[in-house]
């Protein structure tokens, strides 16, 4: 009597062999790397040197990937600009305090590499008309606009700009020079800063007189 055929990998109704499914990928690890991986990217390079085909290589995966979580370059890049820390913290310090907290994080934070890659990411900005207007309107929409409304009154955007301006430009300051301050010289930096920056969150004094 002839057998019935029977599919190579089966045994009556039993499956001898079959093919084990791969391994779901994980999509948060890999979306993680690929933050990382074009936050170095952008950090090194000028925005407009910088494809998502070379993100994906240093990832390991393929560019249409990058695209699925992602969206468009201008969008990856918005992602980095916003991976840099929750800034809302800004607006929580007592406003008495704010020049001397803000003041104590530029001089006596130890250096933090993703600040760093942060801050290059903002200078390499400058150089790409493209670049630039997504940190520009991105720093309004995420900073600026709400640390405006805490400082409140008609100057504040006058004194918004003017505080970030120098807190940027002493933690850049900070970030590239050596560590050569006596403690003396740090603490005489760090209430120097502090004034200047209670002063311009305070705003102009109002004279009472007549």
């Amino acid at each position: 009597m002839t057998r019935p055929y029977r599919p190579w990998g089966h045994s009556g109704d039993h499956i001898l062999f079959c093919n084990v499914a791969p391994r779901p990928r994980n999509a948060e690890a890999t979306r993680a790397a690929i933050l990382q991986a074009a936050t170095h990217r952008f950090s090194r390079e000028s925005y407009d040197d910088v494809g998502m085909r070379d993100i994906a290589g240093d990832v390991g995966v393929d560019a249409a990937l990058i695209s699925r979580y992602f969206g468009s370059k201008e969008d990856l890049f918005i992602a980095v600009l916003n991976s840099s820390g929750d800034k809302s913290w800004i607006t929580e310090i007592d406003r008495a305090d704010f020049g001397n907290r803000m003041a104590h994080e530029a001089i006596y934070k130890e250096k933090d590499q993703g600040k760093l890659e942060h801050m290059l990411i903002l200078l390499r900005s400058i150089g790409s008309t493209k670049a630039a207007e997504l940190v520009q309107r991105n720093s309004q929409q995420c900073f600026f606009s709400p640390f405006e409304s805490w400082l409140g009154g008609d100057d504040a955007p006058i004194r918004a700009r003017l505080a970030a301006g120098f807190m940027m430009g002493m933690s850049i300051g900070g970030e590239l020079s050596a560590d050569d301050l006596t403690d003396d010289q740090c603490a005489e930096m760090h209430r120097r800063m502090a004034k200047i920056l209670q002063d311009i969150i305070d705003g102009p004094k109002v004279s009472l007189a007549a």
